[in-house]
């Protein structure tokens, strides 16, 4: 990079852009290999700190902004924005996601109080059956705690004593009068969607949770049953008398 390189040198060491008709043309040069995108060995950086501030990284841009133009560039450019754009629709509809073992399960995002840390889940008498785990301090309050997994017959799930204390995160959710908690492995969310996107269940979605499932939810790599609340909070209100 030094500024009183000879030109033939310094042509040969900054730039390499490709013939016009080229369309995937590409620039090289000394800053790929001893500048601060290569090892760093150019004694110019002990002046210049960085390779943008060197005439040499100055002249390769200028040179790449001079170049022709490839062939048909303009009429490709210039059919692009012609044409219609079909902006994605918005959705109206927002859920939070959550895994039970290896199962996704999603509830609308109105349904939902507070995401809480773990906590002690503390058991009640004659509760040993059922989904009902006990009772937690949730600022300052105490919720009941279910077992959705139970409820849903999601497969693996953990014992109620051990689920008591091995989760990572608590659910609070509200639907109408009712308020309850629920321990989950994981959570995502709020995810938008539009309710077209529900997807039909498949055949292969436990029966136990397809009687509460209002579709499947796609959400980057993750397809998550959207329960419906009405239904699955009076499941778990019969489950409590």
């Amino acid at each position: 990079m030094n500024q009183n390189a000879p030109d033939d040198l310094t042509s040969a060491n900054t730039a390499v852009v490709s013939a016009p008709e080229d369309k995937t043309a590409e620039v090289a040069g000394c800053w790929s290999n001893v500048g601060v995108y290569g090892n760093a060995s150019c004694p110019e950086l002990h002046q210049f700190v960085h390779c943008r501030n060197c005439p040499v990284y100055s002249s390769a841009g200028a040179k790449l902004l001079d170049r022709l133009l490839p062939l048909n560039y303009r009429r490709d450019w210039s059919q692009h924005f012609a044409e219609d754009k079909r902006l994605p629709e918005a959705g109206n509809s927002s859920a939070i996601l959550f895994r039970i073992q290896s199962e996704w399960l999603a509830l609308p995002t109105r349904s939902f109080q507070e995401v809480a840390e773990k906590r002690p889940i503390h058991s009640l008498p004659r509760r040993s059956q059922g989904v009902v785990l006990g009772l937690a301090n949730v600022r300052g309050e105490l919720v009941i705690c279910v077992s959705l997994g139970h409820l849903l017959q999601v497969e693996r799930v953990s014992s109620l004593e051990t689920l008591r204390v091995n989760y990572r995160r608590l659910l609070v959710i509200q639907w109408e009068a009712s308020r309850l908690a629920f321990p989950v492995d994981e959570v995502q969310g709020p995810v938008r969607f539009h309710p077209r996107e529900l997807k039909a269940p498949p055949s292969t979605l436990l029966l136990s949770a397809a009687r509460y499932a209002q579709g499947i939810l796609s959400w980057q790599h993750c397809a998550a049953g959207f329960l419906d609340p009405n239904q699955l909070f009076s499941s778990l209100q019969r489950s409590l008398a």
